[in-house]
């Protein structure tokens, strides 16, 4: 991480040269051929350090040029800058690549309440940086294919999708009902396949069809026959969230749950979930997590979807709620068993404290798979759980720093690994002349505050002054979104909802 001094430096510099640069000629949402953003603290996708200022030149949605700027030689007159008169000034500003999310779920209603079609969900995306996201399980597989081919035409405001709809639908039974199922998905032109509560024989024969038609798997592992095992043996591209990791360490194969238990009670679910971890066997989790390497198994855990199992109360009170939570949303969080994630029912401190402890094992898991090799990446999970759709995935960046991550490598995690884990690592995910042209602005040091990157702006002191700080702007496939005006737009929304 750069020092303070050196970053104070860098911004006094600019402010002796001729220049800083203004604002000029950009509109929200129009699209543009030719961007210069000037004067920026560039952190690319890779986990190399900050570096700048650097001019970075967009053209027709792509990055065609990253020029580093040698303020004092400009200031004498003997350095060239790229032309343009279309620019955004990030004098003392952080340009990061888009984020990408990698676990979401692209939502209209919540509990059979409208959140007004799916622009709320779309522009909170947006709003909170993400210019890239993996649906996992769609409310209707044909319309989010629609969608992601509208928006891919322009015609659609929101991030670039990736599609992955459930893979068990009520038909599959057999091994040979699985192949044909994944032969349907492929017709349909799906990017990949979810699959959740799946027997090992269908698994085997949908991944083996699955990898012949080029479509990767992602796994959201439950307590049933499979775990990381068989997304070892069978080539599953990525595990997400966390179940079959440890289960596949328990030293006689299965969790040692209570005689009343049932998996479909929630509340059971979720309260003995937290104490899964707990009896994994050290060294054979060790064994697991390398192999998991060797078959280059990627890992999304969605650690912030699962807070409010550990600190109920912060997870309720989150300051964006007020003026940005739909009442839909907001009425699906309440403890209600008709509704999956809205458990709370009877959850005590006792619940809390294994659930912390659940974090920290976990926590030094994901520490230890990094440290091997392996690739994790950064997904929200949102629209259950007290997770708003974009919040989400900027607390989850938090909380991989809280795991052991420096911000570096959890900007990495949300950017350049999640690009590898949606085989897209040559088109996004870096600041990268040739890359598509997705881009964050950010008002503020990332790399000191990883909530500068949250759109509801921080208040922080500089030099003795509060200021605010944080997301800016969002630049998806070279059009930028001003922050303050999509987070408008969202409370409008917000407000009309509330008034009927």
């Amino acid at each position: 991480m750069p020092s303070p001094c050196r970053t104070a430096l860098a911004v006094l510099l600019l402010a002796a040269a001729p220049l800083v640069a203004q604002t000029t000629g950009v509109t929200s949402g129009q699209k543009l051929p030719r961007l210069v953003i000037r004067n920026a603290t560039m952190v690319d996708g890779n986990g190399t350090p900050a570096r700048g200022p650097v001019d970075i030149v967009i053209e027709n949605g792509r990055i065609a040029d990253v020029v580093t700027l040698d303020p004092v030689a400009l200031r004498r007159g003997e350095g060239r800058r790229p032309a343009g008169n279309v620019q955004i000034d990030a004098t003392g500003k952080f340009v990061l690549p888009g984020l990408i999310n990698a676990h979401t779920h692209m939502q209209s209603n919540r509990s059979g309440q409208s959140l007004g079609g799916f622009e709320y969900y779309l522009l909170l995306q947006l709003a909170n940086g993400v210019t890239t996201l993996r649906e996992v399980g769609a409310e209707n597989e044909a319309q989010s294919v629609r969608m992601r081919d509208q928006q891919a035409r322009g015609e659609l405001v929101g991030p670039r999708m990736l599609i992955y709809p459930m893979f068990l639908n009520g038909k599959v039974r057999t091994p040979v009902d699985a192949r044909e199922r994944v032969r349907e998905m492929k017709k349909l032109g799906v990017d990949g396949i979810k699959i959740v509560g799946v027997e090992r024989d269908i698994m085997q024969a949908m991944e083996d069809e699955a990898h012949t038609l080029g479509l990767p798997v992602a796994h959201h592992v439950g307590v049933e026959e499979t775990n990381a095992w068989d997304d070892i043996a069978f080539g599953t591209r990525s595990i997400e969230h966390w179940y079959g990791i440890p289960d596949a360490a328990i030293r006689d194969g299965r969790q040692h749950f209570p005689s009343d238990y049932n998996y479909l009670d929630e509340t059971d679910r979720f309260r003995w979930a937290g104490r899964l971890w707990r009896e994994a066997d050290p060294a054979r989790l060790d064994t697991v997590l390398a192999a998991m390497v060797k078959a280059n198994v990627a890992w999304v855990p969605t650690l912030d979807i699962y807070e409010a199992s550990r600190d109920l109360q912060r997870a309720q009170t989150q300051p964006w709620f007020r003026e940005y939570l739909h009442p839909s949303l907001a009425n699906y969080f309440k403890p209600d068993p008709a509704n999956h994630g809205s458990y709370f029912i009877g959850w005590s401190s006792t619940d809390e404290t294994y659930w912390k402890e659940n974090y920290r094992i976990w926590m030094a898991a994901l520490r230890s798979f990094e440290r091997k090799g392996g690739t994790i990446g950064c997904g929200d999970d949102a629209g259950f759980i007290y997770q708003m759709y974009g919040y989400g995935l900027i607390r989850e960046m938090e909380l991989h720093q809280e795991a052991g991550f420096q911000p570096l490598k959890v900007i990495q995690h949300c950017t350049g690994n999640n690009a590898r884990i949606l085989g897209l690592e040559n088109d996004i995910g870096r600041i990268r002349a040739g890359w598509k042209a997705d881009l964050i602005i950010v008002d503020g040091n990332p790399l000191e505050d990883l909530k500068t990157l949250y759109p509801t702006n921080q208040v922080q002191l500089r030099d003795g002054k509060e200021v605010r700080a944080g997301l800016e702007w969002t630049i998806a496939g070279g059009t930028p979104y001003h922050v303050p005006t999509l987070t408008a737009r969202i409370k409008q929304i917000v407000d009309s909802a509330k008034g009927r």
